[in-house]
């Protein structure tokens, strides 16, 4: 598959024709680049001086506190920007470390090559104004998610959620306790011990990976 057949999957090019999007990429500067599993992309506090935009994989956000805790931020996957709202503005570095979770490749433009692609093709600068606010939207929230919300309450919101659309109620978890712990901000036994209290209190139902909502009411009490 072609760079131009990987790039018309990313909401950058949304609506923009095929041809135009080969035409593109003609008229600026870019580096092909590909991580493997746990490489790391970019550093937080590095200063943003391009742009990523992934063409396949996944990687990871993460941040590190002063005392080593790591929480993650995010999850990316499929053909998307990294740090896109943080390439101009006046504080541009990124927020986080950038870690590659499995093969992902990607391709480099620098800023002012980026710019220039902005102002190239009005539909490639609309979606990019339609990515930021995106991206602020989900901060915001995650930034409500880790501060204001006690531990049961992100396991509500973060189990309600996944089951909104699923009239069994019911849930495979994605990720191990350990790597569930980090996506909320908490330690590993605050996690399991939440957990816990929740199913004998007949909440929810846990066996394993597969977490099942026994009482949504009850549930949702706990979201602050």
């Amino acid at each position: 598959m072609t760079i131009c057949e990987q790039l018309a999957n990313n909401i950058l090019f949304k609506d923009v024709d095929f041809r135009d999007i080969c035409e593109l990429l003609e008229e600026v500067s870019y580096k092909k680049t590909i991580y493997n599993k746990n490489d790391m992309i970019a550093f937080e506090g590095d200063r943003v001086n391009g742009q990523y935009i992934m063409l396949n994989g996944s990687v990871r956000g993460e941040m590190t506190n002063y005392q080593g805790k790591v929480v993650k931020i995010e999850d990316i996957v499929g053909s998307k920007l990294l740090a896109p709202a943080f390439i101009f503005g006046g504080d541009r570095h990124y927020p986080v470390d950038i870690i590659a979770n499995d093969t992902t490749e990607c391709i480099y433009m620098g800023r002012e090559s980026f710019k220039k692609l902005l102002q190239l093709n009005k539909q490639v600068g609309d979606n990019f104004r339609n990515i930021i606010a995106t991206k602020t939207q989900f901060l915001s929230n995650k930034i409500k998610f880790l501060a204001l919300q006690p531990i049961k309450g992100k396991i509500a919101t973060y189990l309600l959620t996944r089951t909104k659309n699923n009239p069994g109620n019911t849930v495979i978890l994605p990720y191990s306790q350990d790597k569930l712990a980090d996506l909320f901000g908490v330690t590993r036994p605050s996690l399991t011990r939440a957990m816990r209290e929740l199913v004998q209190d007949k909440i929810i139902d846990a066996e394993g990976k597969k977490v099942s909502i026994l009482d949504r009411q009850k549930l949702e009490a706990y979201i602050q």
